[in-house]
């Protein structure tokens, strides 16, 4: 009876564990959305998005980041109409986050 409660009561606690994985790569969205450009791992493609593991990155604000995602610059495609403001700022997040490391 009592490994019955234990397992019971880890099984709970496991439950309500939010997902391990939240990070950039893992993102579905960066996945169909920028990993083409920026590499599957975010650290940029030759001839292709730069990297969005960097310093250059860690000092761009998360309204920049933000800005530049909705309108695109330079070679950088704009996402508005296509993510929503949510998906955006979940990219975000999730870059600002990469960098902190």
């Amino acid at each position: 009876m009592v490994a019955a409660s234990l397992i019971f009561a880890l099984t709970a606690a496991f439950a309500q564990s939010a997902p391990s994985d939240t990070t950039l790569t893992a993102n579905p969205v960066f996945e169909k959305n920028c990993a083409k450009c920026h590499g599957k791992t975010a650290e940029g493609r030759h001839f292709g998005g730069p990297s969005l593991v960097s310093d250059k990155v860690a000092t761009i604000s998360a309204d920049d980041l933000r800005n530049i995602v909705t309108n695109g610059k330079g070679h950088m495609p704009k996402y508005r109409g296509k993510l929503t403001k949510e998906e955006i700022d979940t990219l975000v997040d999730q870059v600002k986050a990469l960098n902190k490391r």
